[in-house]
């Protein structure tokens, strides 16, 4: 039996019901009036729990926080996709149902995803988020994020800037 309020671990097979559940809420709660809305319901209803336990299967690597034994939210992460910037590993997704933002959960599971990158030798990390996303900018900012590029997503007919965000690796 696990006594732990909080605990971060690796998502299994078994979460990805879970998974879903978190993806849908922050997404809407996140990207509602930023993307299409028809864009956005298409993006949240694609990721159905099938889509969760398929990633699963393939190796995908997730990193979830359960709160009291709820998934209260995951992050995805592998190697950098971005060419030329000071970071071998990247956290592709970062996401905390609406619920469980604003009290810290979000900076411990952003250290279990780091810490996981290490473990997989993967130093120093990089975040790509859309610009717009105040919330998200100014999380990743707090948590040392240095701007490090931009580019741009087009979705929806608009145009969309998208900025890097990149930690070096942890002091040996």
């Amino acid at each position: 039996m696990n006594t732990q309020l909080v605990e971060t671990r690796p998502a299994r097979q078994g979460d990805a019901a879970a998974l879903a559940d978190v993806h849908a809420a922050a997404w809407r709660g996140a990207y509602r009036g930023l993307l299409d809305g028809l864009d956005l319901e298409r993006l949240v209803t694609n990721r159905t729990p099938r889509w969760w336990a398929d990633a699963l299967a393939r190796g995908v690597r997730i990193d979830l926080i359960e709160v009291s034994g709820e998934v209260a939210g995951y992050a995805t992460s592998g190697p950098c996709r971005m060419r030329g910037l000071p970071a071998a590993g990247e956290i592709y997704e970062l996401y905390l149902h609406p619920h469980y933002q604003g009290l810290g959960f979000g900076r411990k599971l952003f250290e279990a995803a780091r810490a996981s990158l290490e473990s997989r030798r993967l130093p120093g990390l990089a975040v790509r988020v859309l610009g717009d996303n105040t919330p998200a900018c100014g999380f990743y900012r707090a948590l040392g994020g240095r701007l490090t590029s931009r580019s741009w997503h087009t979705t929806g007919g608009r145009k969309l800037e998208l900025l890097v965000y990149c930690w070096p690796a942890h002091p040996s």
